[in-house]
């Protein structure tokens, strides 16, 4: 494990080197009923301050984040493995997102009246829920995180962060922000809890509202942990995201950006492509193309400026793509990249050779079960039917692009494609004033967008007879 958890502590093992970079205490039974018996006190204070006084403090907060990005980035580098020359993008992305959703939270939020009806007066307005318990992941601790948090907030929640046990510094750094930005005392704590811990946080309601993002397999413990509470779950459990590359698309920006969106952070994005399908008619040439560029990605240590791929977080989750890629080329894959010229794959390590593989198809684990890694199938595909028929070949639907220059056509494809977002000429990117959501097993809920707002605001209609 990369995170090594103990009775009382974890340990964060950098995949950088090996080396423990970070330990922290787990909080006890009673720290956690203290803690959120202080964060139920801390929201009715809180839901008291107007949405212009929570809006000016969350801004302080994100100018925290800003000030301070240098040393965060090196953080993130050192826990979870990204280059440094891509860690403070983290930084720019929570900013971005966290200043929309404060930006519409007033109309988000505001009072919504049905026609007048004579001699009534009527509207709905929107409550906090209580607690938000956000159990945010390791591979974007702060864009997953600021999701929640920041539309919690706003809202008038308060809110209980779990970091991931491989990222806790940045757990810490949220509640330092909103500490330094004027927050008041226990309206956003950080805990650091074991799966039991989180477990029972969740069964017994002690929270309102679970905000989830990870695995599947995690996804449906908090599932069943949640079952019977009426309490509700917004969870984000990964994708196996496709695109489609049709004839009339401008073939070198589909090129760069599909490597980028394949490799980017070593794979290890939920939104991340990890399957290609290439009109008949291009494949040759697409391949060709796609594999120089990605020859040209240097794998070493993310601390080093140059180094565009860095480790993956921990060995189980390099072998688990290494015997993808052993039982793909089994059953007739064939690799375009030599691993053996990259001498940081030393074939026990988290530092993984990236590979793009041909010749695949759905009966190999590769292009139909989430890789997580640098690595990514190719298929030709004779039609758009034929490509729409194996994109929607998952029991996962997180995003899906299309590349081509017929809008028409993109959206006619997208509404045939089973999935939360449609990209066009673009991928691996989440836009805050959309929905970000997903279908089957990618799970349920919604964050970003005026729709994240519903989610964490409960609804009271108010029906007032005038005598």
């Amino acid at each position: 494990m990369n995170h090594s958890p103990t009775d009382t502590h974890i340990k964060t093992i950098s995949p950088v080197d090996g080396s423990i970079y970070v330990e922290r205490r787990l909080a006890t039974d009673r720290e956690v009923e203290q803690s959120i018996a202080l964060s139920r006190l801390a929201q009715k204070q809180w839901q008291s301050f107007s949405i212009r006084e929570r809006a000016s403090i969350c801004e302080r907060a994100v100018g925290y984040f800003e000030s301070n990005k240098d040393q965060i980035a090196q953080e993130i580098t050192w826990q979870m493995g990204r280059p440094i020359s891509k860690s403070g993008g983290e930084i720019n992305g929570l900013a971005e997102r966290a200043r929309h959703m404060i930006e519409i939270a007033e109309e988000s939020l505001a009072d919504e009246a049905p026609p007048e009806k004579s001699g009534f007066t009527r509207f709905i307005r929107r409550d906090p829920l209580g607690i938000i318990f956000c159990v945010a992941p390791w591979n974007y601790p702060l864009l997953t995180t600021v999701n929640s948090v920041i539309p919690a907030l706003m809202a008038g929640n308060s809110v209980i962060l779990k970091p991931s046990a491989q990222t806790p510094l940045c757990g810490e750094h949220f509640a330092l922000a909103f500490k330094e930005a004027g927050l008041p005392d226990s309206v956003l704590q950080c805990l650091f809890l074991n799966h039991d811990s989180t477990t029972k946080i969740i069964n017994e309601s002690k929270t309102n509202f679970t905000c989830f993002t990870g695995s599947v397999s995690a996804g449906k413990k908090i599932e069943i942990a949640a079952s019977g509470t009426f309490t509700g779950t917004g969870l984000e459990l990964g994708g196996k995201d496709p695109a489609y590359v049709r004839p009339d698309v401008n073939f070198d920006n589909c090129v760069t950006e599909l490597v980028d969106g394949a490799f980017f952070n070593s794979g290890q994005s939920c939104c991340g492509i990890e399957r290609i399908y290439v009109h008949s008619s291009l494949h040759s040439k697409f391949v060709d193309a796609f594999v120089e560029k990605v020859r040209q990605l240097k794998l070493d240590d993310p601390c080093l400026a140059d180094t565009t791929l860095g480790p993956v977080v921990k060995n189980s989750a390099a072998n688990w793509v290494r015997n993808q890629i052993r039982e793909a080329k089994q059953k007739g894959a064939s690799a375009c990249i030599d691993s053996s010229k990259y001498t940081k794959d030393t074939g026990d390590s988290p530092y993984l050779a990236p590979q793009v593989l041909i010749n695949v198809d759905h009966s190999m684990s590769m292009m139909r079960e989430e890789s997580f890694g640098p690595i990514v199938g190719i298929m030709a595909v004779s039609d758009d039917q034929k490509a729409i028929t194996l994109m929607n070949d998952s029991d996962l639907g997180l995003t899906a692009s299309i590349w081509t220059q017929d809008q028409e056509a993109a959206e006619t494809l997208g509404n045939q494609i089973e999935t939360g977002t449609v990209f066009m000429n673009h991928c691996d990117y989440l836009d805050p004033a959309l929905a970000w959501t997903g279908v089957k097993n990618t799970g349920h809920g919604v964050t970003l967008s005026r729709l994240g707002y519903l989610q964490l605001s409960q609804p009271k209609s108010f029906n007032l007879k005038n005598i």
